[in-house]
Parts: structure tokens; C-alpha cells; sequence
């Protein structure tokens, strides 16, 4: 880390700018990965929600020798970034389907639908079948903790839906708004949150409930990270980032401006509409003035032509006048 120097004060600064304004990928948490490395020997890890094989990468600098990626629709530079590293297969499958298909694992990574029953799943599996693994889920604070998130949410059965919503949530109030975190066509949030089968938290506790001897470790930093792990060794070692009301206060504080900020993106965008459809509507009343003005320009041509018509009426039966008068007076 860099944090300056009397030379350089402005380190910090610049390494602030040239990262993005939301933190949201799990290679953020290289050191709890180092960590649980350090405790439990990883070999094979099975990754279910593949960015861009960045953090797929990081496994295998830790010494893993094995990462199935598992991801549904790779797009066309995952499918380049994983095949530039031997050691990382790309398993094109929706989880929890293809997790029996799969070696058994150390290091279960889950990161891919933020839903109560799909998280459910996936967790049941590895606490039943793989007891000595080690399991990283993300996503476990707001705003997924109570509420769910579906990506694909006709892959889910009926009753494993709550009714959803483009909108999204904010800190600022408990209901959706347009102006909150939104998937942008992407994804979509249950309408309420909380209750029963709600959230990705939600999950964690229902399959920690169901399997005894399992743990969980809550990093409360960039949307939550949580390690799942049987072994106490590796609790006492995430000690001081597990439940650290420092990373709590700093990350409250982090999604309140972000969802200041949607929020202040949203009105800038709904001003700028305003702005261009006023713009548009005295366009068209700029038009329809200039219409009129052309219309009040002939009509004063019409009535131009129409005095100057009458004046020569006028001068007409003024010249006539006498010459009618004479013919009357030479009658009598």
C-alpha cells in the first residue's frame, strides 16, 4: 500500500481515483483469501459467479491448481481470460445443478444468483458433501441480505419468487425507487424485504440451522463476504476482520453516499429530460410564433393592398362626382 510520501503526497489520491466509485468485486478480499490459505490447504476450488477471471486468477496465485469457473453465459473475454490460464476450466452450467458434477473442493466460492433459494441450494450441497471445504459467499449485507435479487428468476420455481421489480432499493427509505439500486435490465429486486425465505443472509443461517459443526465469519465490508468453515483455527485467524464495527460503520457509510449519489444521478437525468422537453416545447412555440408572425406579415400585406385598393376606389368616384353633378344640373 502506498500511502505517499513528502515527495509524492498525492499517492493516496490517485490510487483513490483510478480505482471505480462502486466496490463490489471479490478481489478487494484478497487478504481473507491469504488467510484462509494460510489455514486450510486449497487445491481445487469451485467458483459459481465468474466476473471477468480476475479473481479466478488470485486462486491460483495462492496455489490453488484447480478452479472450475461456473458460469451459465461466459461472454466472449471470460472465455479469453480463463483460457490465457491452464489451471482454470470454464464449467458453462447454472448452479446448483452442475456442483455433484464437479470434484469435490477445498474452496467453494459462491458470488452468482443473490437469491434466498438458489444460495440455500448451493450452500446445502457443499455443507452435506464436502466436510472439510472452506466456503466464501458474497453479498451477505444490504442490499441482498433480506431481500432478494434475481438474475434469472424463471429458472426458479414459482414459490421460490417473491414478486419483484425493476426499481431498487436506497438506504434513504425501505421502499424500491427508480432512483435506487437498480439492475438496468440486468437483474431485479423482490419488492419487500424480510421474512421468510428473503435474502441471501436469510439462506446462510437456514443451511448453517440444518448442518451442524459449520460457522459463519462476517467480514461486514463491500456488500458483506462471509467464510463458512468448520475449523476454528481459521475463525481465530479472521478475528480481527470478523464483525469489525469499524468495516460496519465504514461500509453504512459507503452505500449511504452511493445511493445519495443514484439518487442525485437520477435527478440530474430526470432535470435534463425536463430540460430538453422544455426545450423541445419552446422549439415548437419559437415555430408557431414564427408562423404567426408570417401570417401577421401577409395579412398587413392583404390589408396594405386593401387600403391602397380603397384609395384608388376613393379617387375614382371623387373624379366621377362632378362630372355626375354637371349631368344633373344641365338636366334641370
Amino acid at each position: 500500500m502506498n500511502y505517499g510520501t513528502r515527495t509524492d503526497p498525492h499517492a493516496q489520491a490517485r490510487a483513490a481515483r483510478q480505482g471505480p466509485v462502486l466496490l463490489h468485486s471479490l478481489s478487494c478480499f484478497r487478504e481473507i483469501f491469504e488467510i484462509v490459505y494460510a489455514h486450510r490447504p486449497i487445491r481445487t476450488v469451485v467458483e459459481v459467479g465468474v466476473e471477468s477471471g480476475q479473481v479466478s486468477g488470485i486462486y491460483t496465485e495462492l496455489g490453488a491448481t484447480a478452479v472450475y469457473c461456473v458460469d451459465p453465459e461466459p461472454t466472449d473475454s471470460l472465455r479469453a481470460a480463463l483460457r490465457a490460464n491452464p489451471a482454470l476450466h470454464l464449467v458453462e452450467a447454472h448452479s446448483p445443478d452442475v456442483l455433484p458434477e464437479l470434484p469435490v473442493a477445498d474452496l467453494y466460492v459462491l458470488d452468482g444468483d443473490h437469491n434466498y433459494a438458489t444460495v440455500r441450494a448451493e450452500l446445502d450441497w457443499v455443507l452435506a458433501n464436502a466436510p472439510d471445504a472452506v466456503a466464501v459467499l458474497h453479498d451477505l449485507l444490504w442490499p441482498c441480505s433480506r431481500r432478494d435479487q434475481y438474475y434469472l428468476p424463471s429458472r426458479l420455481a414459482p414459490e421460490d419468487r417473491h414478486p419483484s421489480s425493476a426499481d431498487g432499493p436506497t438506504v434513504w427509505h425501505d421502499e424500491l425507487t427508480p432512483a435506487g439500486f437498480v439492475g438496468l435490465g440486468a437483474f431485479t429486486a423482490a419488492q419487500e424485504a424480510g421474512g421468510e425465505r428473503n435474502g441471501v443472509l436469510t439462506a446462510v443461517e437456514d443451511a448453517l440451522a440444518a448442518h451442524d459443526g459449520w460457522h459463519l465469519a462476517m467480514v461486514p465490508a463491500i456488500f458483506g463476504v462471509g467464510v463458512v468453515t468448520r475449523h476454528e483455527a481459521l475463525l481465530g485467524a479472521l478475528a480481527p476482520y470478523r464483525d469489525s464495527r469499524l468495516l460496519y460503520t465504514m461500509e453504512n457509510n459507503r452505500i449511504a453516499l452511493y445511493t445519495r449519489l443514484l439518487q442525485l444521478q437520477f435527478e440530474a437525468v430526470a432535470h435534463a429530460e425536463d430540460a430538453d422537453t422544455m426545450a423541445e416545447t419552446v422549439n415548437r412555440q419559437r415555430q408557431e410564433i414564427d408562423r404567426l408572425t408570417a401570417e401577421t406579415a401577409d395579412l398587413r400585406a392583404q390589408a396594405g393592398e386593401l387600403r391602397r385598393q380603397n384609395e384608388r376606389l376613393r379617387a375614382m368616384v371623387d373624379e366621377r362626382s362632378p362630372s355626375l353633378a354637371d349631368r344633373v344640373l344641365r338636366r334641370q
